[in-house]
């Protein structure tokens, strides 16, 4: 624990303007990110009496090892910076709201020649025009279905596209009405884009002016008699009714808004947005994070604005934000997401009327958004913590051990072996930080030999991080930490690692930390047999009951190893099975190896050919053709194929792979 009074900066230092300020830990590694429209008032605030402080903060500051700023001209662009440092860094002390899901939207390409309406999940699109969040894929589905009889847009894959246009007719949806048929001409590309273009109008809210044309459309072909043509202008009304049905009328004034709301304590906070456009709700989603830094509702909601906000502009910033409580900076919030539009935004505590009732609704589902976490994670965090402490008694750690490591050794009869790394932070995976390695030291199966070289380059490049940051320096020399602030790839320790295996694993992975001098990271193996957990230097194993939350956990831990090793092992061996002898010939890409392949059949004939014979392949010169035969003539030909049921000897005739 630091004293903070060891790094705060002189009287006079610190710069009476706007900025953006980092607090590091002993690692350098960013801790916590700010920003103040005076830092020289703000950082004054952290170096109080301890007693005086929330407890979050005087946390944050003893574990922090130094503070530095950046300054900026205005508080937008201070607000823009700890945005972006805050996605950067991923500072540990830092409010950040992370979706337990990845919301469905719907998509219109108007970046293709032809637009094509799909359902798109993950990061957004340049030229992309996107519609919800929605709760359900299959609530767009059946809203799109709805609205391909009015606006029959491409809905297909651009695979399916190009086998289409190149037979000549289009799929079942171009034969019923639902698709126009880009693909065999029946439309040119600027019909099609006009109606990806209506289309995408009438999902922003501009729906009456379609209706009103389409109503008339129906008048005046039931005045000329044209009854057929009425009907389907009457069933495409029907169809453009039931899809706007689907997302109720909540603001009459066809207004477009996000309504944000919070529902909080003392540990959490849940927020939930609501995506109003044309006056109707057209997309929620919700967050629920800690609180891990002090701050009230006005700091949750700029949170959740620049969260948000922080990746959009144009029309995806809506002309209104309403929200539950003003941030501290309302100015310069407005004037930033004004700027992510690029006109006027309105952020404001709605008062009285229908937004007001609405913003009730969303407040409810915060609420119950949070109760609703709470009683999972209680659960979920209750077990977690009774396997935690089963492990640190039943190995006799001083401590529960917060961050696992598990190592396992994969191979196919002494080929292609591989080792995993896999690290569960409070009894969750942390997928971020698995680690895949190559055996380099020998070649052969030897699972012990190979756990041994694994454990120790894994701990040599552990103790370069801390002699990087100079925490740990053989020679007494300290060098220049470096500055970017981001966790290192294994800068962490962890307080148990764990190998898939007996004695002789556990044997050899104390033995490689011994040889590093490390001796405060416990070691044990699970076997796989009978479940025992073995420990370095013990004649018998720990036995825990098989009721026991401690080995259901080591258990998942190992089966996670192993699963992450087989599938690590087995791409390897792909790939050697999929190379060809032509590959090491030099100057021989994969045109004239293919070109090779489809004028001899197959590599066992190519073998066969003459060098005169392969210079009669076109692009190939005499040079390349006697690489090809060296090359050819030392690898070993495959062993032939053998019908396992009648013994027989299949030749290898026809085509093979380059």
């Amino acid at each position: 624990m630091a004293d903070p009074s060891s790094y705060r900066p002189k009287p006079g230092q610190i710069p009476d303007s706007p900025g953006v300020y980092r607090f590091r830990d002993e690692h350098r590694r960013v801790i916590y990110v700010g920003k103040a429209k005076s830092l020289r008032q703000r950082l004054a605030n952290y170096f109080q009496p301890l007693t005086s402080l929330h407890p979050r903060t005087a946390t944050m500051v003893t574990t922090a090892a130094s503070v530095e700023w950046t300054v900026v001209s205005t508080e937008v662009e201070a607000l823009q910076l700890e945005y972006f440092w805050i996605k950067e860094y991923d500072p540990r002390f830092n409010v950040k709201y992370r979706d337990d899901k990845s919301y469905p939207y719907l998509a219109v390409t108007m970046n293709e020649e032809f637009p094509r309406v799909q359902v798109m999940r993950g990061h957004k699109k340049k030229g992309v025009r996107y519609f919800g969040p929605y709760a359900h894929a299959w609530a767009i589905r059946e809203t799109v279905d709805l609205m391909l009889r009015v606006f029959p847009v491409r809905t297909c894959s651009a695979g399916v596209f190009r086998n289409a246009a190149s037979a000549g007719r289009p799929c079942l949806l171009g034969y019923i009405g639902k698709c126009s048929a880009p693909c065999v001409g029946r439309v040119t590309p600027e019909e099609h884009r006009e109606l990806a273009e209506e289309f995408s109008d009438f999902m922003a809210g501009r729906t009456g002016t379609y209706i009103r044309r389409l109503e008339k459309q129906m008048m005046l072909a039931a005045e000329d008699m044209e009854y057929e043509k009425a009907g389907r202008l009457r069933d495409d009304i029907g169809a453009l009714r039931r899809a706007m049905e689907k997302s109720a009328v909540v603001l009459a004034d066809a207004t477009d808004a996000d309504l944000i709301a919070l529902a909080e304590d003392e540990l959490e906070a849940a927020v939930q947005i609501f995506h109003v456009r044309g006056g109707r709700v057209r997309g929620q989603r919700g967050w629920v994070t800690d609180k891990v830094e002090a701050v009230d509702s006005a700091g949750l909601v700029e949170h959740a604005l620049q969260q948000l906000y922080g990746e959009e502009s144009g029309d995806a910033v809506p002309k209104e934000v309403l929200v539950p409580a003003l941030p501290d900076d309302t100015d310069a919030v407005t004037a930033w997401l004004s700027g992510r539009r690029g006109s006027n935004v309105s952020l404001r505590i709605p008062q009285r009327g229908d937004k007001k009732d609405l913003m009730e609704t969303v407040a409810r589902n915060a609420q119950q958004a949070l109760v609703l976490h709470k009683t999972k994670r209680a659960s979920d965090l209750t077990t977690r913590s009774r396997a935690l402490e089963e492990i640190a008694d039943a190995l006799d750690l001083d401590s529960a051990p917060l961050r696992i490591e598990c190592f396992d050794i994969s191979h196919l009869q002494g080929e292609d072996v591989v080792a995993s790394m896999v690290v569960f932070e409070d009894g969750l995976p942390r997928k971020s930080e698995y680690r895949r390695f190559q055996i380099k030291g020998f070649e052969g199966q030897d699972d012990v030999r190979s756990m041994h070289e694994v454990i120790g380059r894994r701990f040599r490049r552990y103790l370069a991080e801390k002699e990087k940051t100079g925490e740990w320096d053989p020679e007494g020399v300290v060098e220049d930490p470096e500055e970017s602030g981001r966790p290192k790839r294994f800068a962490y320790p962890p307080q148990l690692v764990v190998v898939d295996g007996g004695q002789p694993q556990v044997a050899a992975a104390r033995r490689a930390l011994d040889e590093l001098g490390i001796d405060d990271i416990a070691v044990c193996g699970l076997a796989k047999r009978l479940e025992e957990v073995w420990l370095p230097g013990d004649d018998d194993p720990v036995v825990l009951p098989r009721s026991s939350e401690g080995l259901y956990l080591l258990q998942r831990v190992r089966d996670t190893a192993h699963d992450f090793a087989i599938r690590y092992q087995r791409s390897k061996r792909t790939k050697r099975i999929r190379t060809s002898p032509l590959d090491v010939v030099p100057g021989l890409g994969d045109t004239r190896k293919r070109a090779l392949i489809k004028h001899f059949g197959s590599v066992k004939r190519l073998r066969q050919a003459t060098i005169e014979q392969i210079c009669e392949v076109p692009g190939m010169g005499r040079k390349t053709a006697e690489a090809v035969v060296v090359a050819l003539a030392q690898a070993a030909p495959a062993a032939p194929a053998v019908n396992t049921a009648t013994g027989e000897i299949m030749e290898d005739d026809g085509g093979g792979t380059a």
